[in-house]
This record gives C-alpha cells, structure tokens and sequence, in this order.
C-alpha cells in the first residue's frame, strides 16, 4: 500500500475509534449524569407528555392527568389536594420530582410497572401510547374528612389502621398543602409554589404521620414498657409504689406525675397505675427490669425498622446504652426515645389483635387503564411481639383508662361502644412544651380500627394533655368509622 494511502486510512481509523468512544462515553458513561440534569428539556417533555394513572379512593380518583387541549402534554390535578397530599404527595414534570404515592408507585402510574405487561404489550401492537395504571387506596374517604376536620388548623397527625390487617384507613398530616401549583406545567407557578412550601416554617411538606420530625411519644410508650413488666411476671393487679414525685436513680433530678398529680393511694395497682397514667409507677417499676429488656421489647414491636406502607415510613428510635436514670426516662417514653403516629398505631393494632403484629398497606390493588384488577395485597404478619394474653391483660388496661372514673382516656368514650385507649403528654424541648397523644382501638371485644393520634403544642397552645385534646378526636374518628 501507498505509504501516504496508509497514513491517511490510519488517520481515518483513529477518527473513527475516536468518534465511537466519545458516542460510548456519551451513550454510556454520561448517560445519567445528562438525564439527570435540571437542563436537559427532553425529561421534561417525556415527563410531561406521559399520561400518568390515578390514585383512587373509594372508586374516585384524587390525583390524574389530563390532556391539555391542543397539546400533547399532560396535566397532573388533584381535585381535593390538601385533604390527600400525605397520600398522594405530588408529581412535577417541571422539577422532575414527586412525593408520596406518586412516588413509591411511580412505575405502575407511567405504565411501566411488571403487572402491566400485557397492557404495554396490547398498546404496542394496536400502536399506540404508553397509558398508566391506576392504584387504589385503602383510604376511607369519611374518615380522611374527618381526620382533616377534627385537627383543623392544629399541627399533628392522624393515622386509622384496620384492627386485623393492619390496612390505612386514614392517613393525614397538618397542616397539609395543595400539590397543583407545584404540578403545573407553568415553570414559573411550579418553582414560586416549591420555593414558598419549602421556606414555610410550619413544615407543610412534612408528613407528621410517618416521617417529618419524628416525636416523643410520651406516656403512650406505656403500652410497651407493661408489656415488659408484665413478661417480668408482673401481674395487672400488682400493687407498685407511686409516689407523687420520684428521684431518678443516681441523680438529684426528680420526676413528678403530670400536674403533681396523686396516683391513687400511692400504692396502687399496675392497671391503675397504666390507667391514671403515673409517671412515678413507670420510672420506679422500668428499675426491676433486667438490662436491655425494655429495649428489646422496643425492638419487637418494630422500634429500628424501617417500613414501606409503600410511603416509607422513618424508623421510630430506642436509645441504646443508656443508664439506669435514663432508662427509667425511656421508660416513660421520654428522653430520646422517637417515634411516628405510624409506628405507635402499629404498637396498638398488635395489642388490638391479640398481640400478632399486621404490616400496614395502603395499595389495596393495581388495575390497568381499563380498569381491569391485575394485583391485590395480601394482609401480612410480621410477628408477634408479645402473646395473646399479655396483649388481652394491656386491653384491659386501655379499657379501664377509658371507663375508670380516675382514667386519663375518658374523653375518647363513645356511648354503646367499647372504647380502648392510652393518652399520653409529652414534653418537647426545656419541658414548657408538650405534645399530646392519644391511641385506642374499637370495639374492644371484637376490634375493628385503630386510630393513633397526635397534636402538637403551639405558642397559642404550648401544652396540651392527651387526656383533654387527643382523646376526643380519637373518639370521634373510631364513631366515624364504625358508624
């Protein structure tokens, strides 16, 4: 070969080598770095030109696309927006960012999801677009109403679990927003609304009920610590020491019933003690526990895990290595003890369902754009934390809170219902703050839902009691419910 021939199929091979690791580089390596990047305008118009499916509650939905007219982009509207943003969350096409159900079932609403294979496939074959599935809730409209009406303007969260499977009935965080200015198309309403959201200091886009800040739970974490003193061999009739004020061990620092309060005689009973709610039973009695039993009794009724409901629920927390001053705080569900109104509703439901622990869901199926069911959810034990009589003495226990005239849950009776329930105070902060709590479940002979409800305190309100402000709502929302 001609020598200059050669050198000028050299310099075209080493242009084409070049020109196919640069297109490598680019196809392959870059690849999601270029997708990802806020400029690239192509993911936002594959985004919005995607007709998403719907979630759905009670054969309505509450979040879908619509076509705009003359285009062939979508518009994702959520008729009754603040009221099911903690289920819904939102979906932008302008940030390419989504929250809640929009995106744990995010493939399933574009269409992509593996139980909408033959859906792709007939839209395939008859040429057309890609359409999305739909998910159905197991959200009770009625009671979402009411959880929203009953909270009003006050910070907190409400959570209705079904008493045997453990499905959500109602999952609400206050204060909510409207997620269709941060859905819309219009770049400019979608980024003043994120901007707006975002710098509130009310936290709107917290959802208190499973993530967000998570909280003390206070006296409600009571149902715990007697379920390890009564597997100790402690027994609901077994008189504990209650005094008005206890020191904590190896401190100076003393810890009083809630408004200095008498716990009966002094001596009462473990199911008057759990009843009225007295701090010092708890701290005094939590000391006759062997080492890291109330942490592993914290640990089984789910404290450390992480759950998908599919919303990701945030780990509720147990200090480890704590003293012995600290352990009787704990106790009490202070200290450094956190959790979610999700996660003390699952503590409840166990004890509501004989002491065997459901995973809560809120997908109750996944249908096609015909609407045709291609999956359902199966209820799913995940374990028992503690037996069927320890659970059955602790119902007991959340009845007499409820029917005892000395009972700090009586605000959650309702008439010709069996109500069970455990209040709780918990002080936030330098203590000049609290959160009220309130769990129960109902019937109590034959348990249909569990409601786990919190309130924060406020500047207007800084310290309200679980007995006075949660009972009630808790009340209300079972009536609701089983009405």
């Amino acid at each position: 070969m001609n020598p200059q021939i050669r050198r000028i199929f050299l310099v075209v091979l080493g242009l084409f080598a070049m020109l196919g690791i640069a297109v490598t580089w680019v196809q392959f390596v870059q690849a999601p770095d270029l997708v990802a990047d806020s400029r690239n305008a192509r993911r936002y118009l594959e985004a919005a030109e995607r007709d998403r499916g719907p979630i759905i509650v009670a054969g309505s939905p509450v979040a879908f696309s619509e076509r705009e007219e003359d285009s062939t982009r979508f518009q994702r509207s959520y008729p009754e927006g603040d009221l099911y943003a903690a289920v819904t969350g939102y979906f932008s096409a302008v940030n390419l960012s989504a929250t809640g159900m929009e995106a744990a079932e995010s493939s399933v609403l574009e269409g992509e999801g593996s139980t909408l294979f033959w859906q792709r496939m007939r839209s395939l074959i008859a040429g057309k677009p890609r359409q999305g599935g739909g998910v159905v809730t197991t959200i009770n409209p009625d009671l979402q109403r009411s959880a929203a009406d009953l909270l009003g303007s006050n910070p907190g969260a409400v959570v209705v679990l079904d008493a045997k499977t453990s499905a959500v009935r109602a999952l609400y965080s206050s204060p909510s927003f409207d997620p269709n200015p941060l859905s819309s198309l219009d770049t400019s309403i979608a980024a003043e609304a994120a901007a707006t959201l975002e710098a509130d200091p009310a936290r709107p886009l917290d959802n208190r009920a499973i993530a967000g800040n998570r909280y003390a739970p206070g006296s409600v974490f009571k149902i715990i610590t007697t379920a390890a003193l009564l597997e100790a061999g402690v027994s609901p009739n077994t008189n504990v020491e209650a005094p008005v004020s206890t020191v904590l061990p190896n401190t100076d620092t003393s810890i009083s019933n809630v408004d200095q309060s008498e716990c009966g005689d002094g001596n009462p009973t473990l199911t008057e003690a759990f009843a009225r709610s007295c701090n010092t039973a708890f701290v005094i009695e939590s000391q006759t526990l062997s080492e890291g039993a109330l942490a592993e009794m914290a640990e089984r009724f789910g404290f450390g895990e992480t759950f998908k409901i599919p919303l990701t629920v945030t780990p509720s927390t147990f200090p480890a290595n704590v003293d012995a001053a600290q352990l009787a705080m704990s106790s009490i569900g202070q200290f450094e003890v956190q959790a979610t109104p999700m996660q003390m509703a699952m503590v409840t439901q166990s004890i509501a369902n004989g002491g065997e622990m459901m995973e809560p869901f809120m997908v109750e199926s996944i249908v096609d754009a015909d609407n045709q069911v291609r999956s359902t959810t199966d209820p799913r034990s995940i374990g028992n934390p503690v037996s069927a009589s320890i659970a059955s003495e602790i119902g007991s226990m959340m009845v007499a809170a409820v029917n005892e005239s000395y009972g700090s849950g009586q605000a959650a009776a309702l008439p010709n219902i069996q109500v069970a329930a455990k209040t709780g105070t918990a002080e936030v902060g330098d203590g000049a703050r609290t959160n009220a709590w309130t769990v129960a479940y109902a019937p109590a002979d034959d348990p249909q839902l569990v409601v786990a409800v919190l309130v924060e305190g406020t500047e207007a309100r800084p310290a309200p009691h679980g007995g006075d402000v949660a009972a009630p709502i808790a009340g209300a929302l079972l009536e609701v419910g089983l009405r």
